[in-house]
């Protein structure tokens, strides 16, 4: 485990110098219950610690790079950026399912993808690092891996609401999302969705929800539409 997360290290670009900390940032509470530990050296400690530099950052952040928006608005903005799935998107950029502790029921059942587990670990991360070292450090995590290419990143938090308003403003062809199949047992089955406008496909999606799989769907149906590769004058 310990090489695992030295790989971590490099990828994030730190060096933890107290190490337990990083190691306690992805201990999920299923490990520290499986193995009679205290419930405080979960990771969840961490995550409370990290959750607030986040918002923090990200706060001055907006405050800084939209001048002219009003308080509502930021505010708005900012719960998307900080939100489950903005994190788990983000985590899935790090990998860093594979670098949880997790006990063997939670492995079994698939929390190693799962966006409630991986989004927690983020903001543990977060937390260990300003803890070892500092604040400088986490807002450079932060702006890194968190606060980068925005725009890319709404389009995927906001995709079906994005897609609706590209396709109505060129045509009145309706958008359905067809689930495909579904794969695995119920304790971890993952969904697989088409989004069709008017009866062609533009785009498919995978996910351990419908909701999750239709936003991915929609996702690359808005990337295929902007690359210009839509038929149908869409």
């Amino acid at each position: 485990m310990k090489e695992n997360l030295r790989e971590l290290e490099e990828k994030i670009g730190y060096h933890f110098c107290d190490f337990s900390l990083l190691r306690r940032a992805m201990m999920h509470s299923s490990y520290t219950n499986e193995k009679h530990l205290p419930r405080f050296q979960c990771n969840e400690r961490l995550e409370f610690l990290g959750d607030a530099v986040l918002e923090l950052v990200s706060s001055e952040f907006l405050f800084l790079d939209q001048p002219q928006v009003s308080e509502g608005e930021l505010t708005k903005t900012r719960a998307s950026m900080v939100c489950e799935p903005s994190l788990a998107f983000c985590a899935r950029d790090l990998e860093l399912g594979k670098y949880l502790l997790l006990g063997k029921g939670e492995e079994a059942t698939g929390g190693r993808g799962r966006d409630s587990i991986t989004s927690d670990t983020m903001e543990a991360l977060i937390g260990a690092i300003y803890l070892d070292g500092g604040f400088t450090n986490a807002k450079e995590f932060i702006h890194r891996f968190i606060l980068s290419d925005l725009e890319n990143k709404k389009l995927f938090f906001d995709s079906k609401t994005i897609l609706q308003e590209i396709v109505q403003a060129k045509t009145a062809q309706e958008i359905s999302y067809v689930l495909v199949r579904e794969e695995g047992p119920d304790h971890n089955k993952s969904f697989f969705v088409e989004v069709q406008i008017g009866k062609k496909g533009y785009g498919t999606g995978k996910g351990r929800t419908k909701k999750a799989a239709e936003q991915q769907a929609a996702y690359q149906a808005i990337l295929k539409l902007k690359a210009g590769q839509s038929k149908t004058g869409v």
